[in-house]
């Protein structure tokens, strides 16, 4: 397989050291020093782009290798709101884009088990949730991509709930809100905890990466899944969880 990798910060070096373990081939290399390269011809060197970049270029990296033909894996985040254009794109030329906020197989399995144990929750009003995460000092966007995902499938779960709410400063939240602390530290890879707390006891599930490689694993992973298939997909497609 022949990869165009579209950011080349920690991740994308993450991902090409372990795609070469693999006998893949990472044909092309674009940051914000080469943007000259990032040009049609180029990207039709290779069979797919993985896009790890920033959240204000993420959309126009997507669709100009889109453009050129190529099926896109994208694992940035905090650019969803033009997802819907990426989707419609898409459909009305036959493109194949695969998103995931986060890409380590532990983590979806942990969207699972949290929508599980949010529905079980559900008819226990007595308990409140909170969240928090933890990563690294250089992730911009807060609540990260993988937490707003962990809420939203709370929210899907439990009427009485109607939105998440970064915390800061210990301020209070209101009770139909799902607070959200998030925290920056050193390296930190990334860690996320759902509790549910009521005045008798708690409950906790938590999820922590040891490092980057479960994450470029698995957009490896997805990127030769994705090879000659049309239309919008996400972990849940390559793993089957649902």
């Amino acid at each position: 397989m022949k990869i165009a990798m579209i950011g080349y910060g920690k991740m994308g070096r993450t991902i090409e050291h372990l795609a070469t373990k693999q006998g893949h081939e990472v044909v092309l290399k674009i940051n914000a020093d080469n943007l000259d390269a990032f040009t049609t011809e180029n990207l039709q060197q290779a069979d797919v782009a993985i896009e790890f970049s920033q959240p204000d270029v993420a959309y126009k990296n997507i669709m100009t290798c889109l453009k050129a033909g190529l099926p896109v894996v994208s694992g940035t985040t905090a650019w969803l709101d033009k997802f819907e254009m990426v989707k419609d794109w898409c459909s009305n030329n036959n493109g194949a884009f695969f998103y995931a906020s986060n890409f380590s197989v532990g983590v979806n399995i942990f969207f699972e088990l949290n929508k599980h144990l949010a529905a079980i929750m559900s008819k226990h009003p007595a308990y409140q949730v909170r969240m928090e995460e933890i990563h690294h000092t250089q992730k911009l966007d807060a609540p990260s991509g993988t937490a707003v995902t962990l809420a939203e499938g709370i929210l899907e779960k439990i009427d009485t709930l109607q939105e998440y709410q970064l915390q800061e400063d210990n301020l209070n939240t209101p009770d139909n809100c799902i607070p959200i602390a998030s925290k920056r530290i050193g390296d930190t890879p990334g860690t996320h905890v759902i509790q549910y707390h009521s005045s008798i006891d708690e409950l906790e599930i938590k999820h922590t990466a040891k490092g980057r490689e479960g994450f470029a694993s698995g957009a490896i992973m997805a990127a030769h899944w994705l090879i000659g298939k049309q239309g919008v997909f996400g972990m849940s497609d390559l793993l089957q969880l649902s």
